[in-house]
């Protein structure tokens, strides 16, 4: 039911740096900071918040004896994708923002481009071009 519906409100991104992470959001896609903690490991990105980046030591904070930080300090699992016209152009600024290469830019069988970077907190970053649902 749509009254049951909860708005999202913000996708977190864990890191042991937050401030190069930051850094990297805002020369790989533009993204500025909302709000930025910088005592505290905490920071929203974008106009509406909707990307944050926290601290391992925040986690903890927010969730006291209960924090699942991976052994290795890195994520998976999730990924963040972003529209690009040109996607080979924002493949070539996220790398050089500090993004590691996954996937070079390919064209998928459904007709979409995409490519693939890992930001510097180990989330996979996609870099996309819109595609048409079908009939």
């Amino acid at each position: 039911m749509a009254d049951d519906l909860l708005p999202l409100a913000t996708t977190v991104l864990y890191a042991d740096d937050v401030a190069r992470v930051v850094e990297f959001y805002q020369r790989a896609v533009g993204l500025k900071p909302r709000l930025y903690d910088a005592d505290n490991g905490f920071a929203e990105l974008g106009a509406d918040g909707r990307i944050a980046v926290a601290s391992h030591a925040a986690g903890a904070l927010m969730m006291p004896d209960a924090y699942p930080k991976p052994n290795d300090g890195r994520l998976r699992g999730v990924e963040l994708a972003f529209y690009a016209t040109d996607v080979g152009a924002a493949f070539e600024r996220a790398v050089s923002a500090g993004g590691r290469p996954i996937t070079p830019p390919r064209e998928m069988p459904w007709g979409q481009t995409v490519a693939y970077v890992e930001d510097p907190a180990g989330t996979i970053v996609g870099l996309v071009t819109r595609v048409e649902p079908s009939a």
